[in-house]
């Protein structure tokens, strides 16, 4: 269980690694941050079904596509999109 847990904290890492990195090579962290935006309301008006039948593709997606209902969302391997876009418009300021 505790394994599982590390696992998931790291791969959230990664994911703030990438946009942080992406946001670097953009040279402009409100471009990434905005394309998240739109990924997210995208996913939200599309079930995925092949992703809800095989929660374990999830972590090869830029955004969760499970509908996060029940224990699934729990073991979440990706970071709520809202806190990654803080994130990058937070860099956003620093540029």
């Amino acid at each position: 269980m505790a394994a599982s847990l590390i696992q998931m904290a790291i791969s959230r890492g990664w994911e703030y690694e990438a946009d942080r990195v992406g946001a670097e090579i953009s040279k402009d962290s409100k471009a990434p941050a905005s394309a998240l935006e739109k990924i997210q309301n995208f996913a939200r008006q599309v079930p995925n079904q092949t992703a809800e039948m095989h929660p374990e593709t999830g972590q090869m997606m830029i955004i969760n596509p499970l509908s996060g209902k029940g224990l699934k969302g729990l073991s979440s391997t990706h970071p709520q999109t809202e806190e990654r876009v803080r994130r990058l418009l937070e860099m956003a300021n620093h540029y």
